[in-house]
């Protein structure tokens, strides 16, 4: 059975530092794209960041370039998400998601996480 788990959301305050981890496992991912999504209260799920497991470059929504970071890609089943300069509007449940093919906004991936908690405080 295929299982992803997050881990490392938290509250912080705005302008600091989150760093969230997935683990994912029940097959192998090394040739899949892991990524994360996230979704806040109201508002509909969005595409975050995405990487290739394979060693592929790393991919972000506009409004965290510059402020997050996407790793992993070693042919691992795990994948990271290093958040600074959090704002507000960051505040959702990130969710960890992997699929055969590039991650991309309004298309469900294969496998998802249950989700972290991120808020961001002003």
């Amino acid at each position: 059975q295929v299982q992803l788990v997050e881990s490392g959301g938290g509250l912080v305050q705005s302008g600091g530092s989150l760093r969230l981890s997935c683990v994912a496992s029940g097959r192998t991912f090394s040739r899949y794209y892991m990524g994360w999504f996230r979704q806040a209260p109201g508002k509909e799920r969005e595409f975050v960041a995405g990487i290739s497991q394979s060693g592929g470059g790393a991919y972000y929504r506009d409004s965290v370039k510059g402020r997050f970071t996407i790793s992993g890609g070693n042919a691992k089943n795990t994948v990271y998400l290093q958040m600074n300069s959090l704002k507000p509007e960051d505040t959702a449940v990130y969710y960890c998601a992997a699929d055969p093919s590039v991650l991309v906004p309004h298309v469900t991936p294969m496998y998802w996480g249950q989700g972290t908690q991120v808020t961001v405080s002003s």
